[in-house]
């Protein structure tokens, strides 16, 4: 029987992170409620048929590709510090090298 559409996603978000899935993942795992085995990240994985954040990547990416950079969203709300950065898993290893050149 072929694995279900989630479960395979898990799957190769986790092997992205060098880890495995977590054998039933979330509340009734017996090893973590993270959607992955690794020891430092908690993974949470999240497939639908539609996300709006991808929407507005597809826009950026438009726009980086016109001038040969890579796109990069901060998502940040009003009263909090911080912000939560969005990349495509493919661009992930340029922006941390181009983080830690600076």
């Amino acid at each position: 029987m072929a694995d279900k559409t989630w479960k395979a996603r898990e799957r190769q978000v986790a092997s992205y992170f060098n880890t495995n899935r977590t054998p039933l993942s979330g509340g009734s795992s017996r090893h973590t409620r993270s959607d992955s085995l690794h020891d430092k990240l908690f993974v949470e994985c999240k497939l639908r048929k539609r996300h709006s954040v991808v929407s507005l990547w597809d826009e950026t990416n438009e726009m980086a590709k016109q001038e040969s950079k890579t796109p990069v969203i901060a998502l940040c709300e009003s009263g909090r510090p911080g912000f939560w950065v969005m990349v495509h898993s493919d661009d992930l290893e340029k922006v941390a090298e181009t983080i830690k050149k600076k």
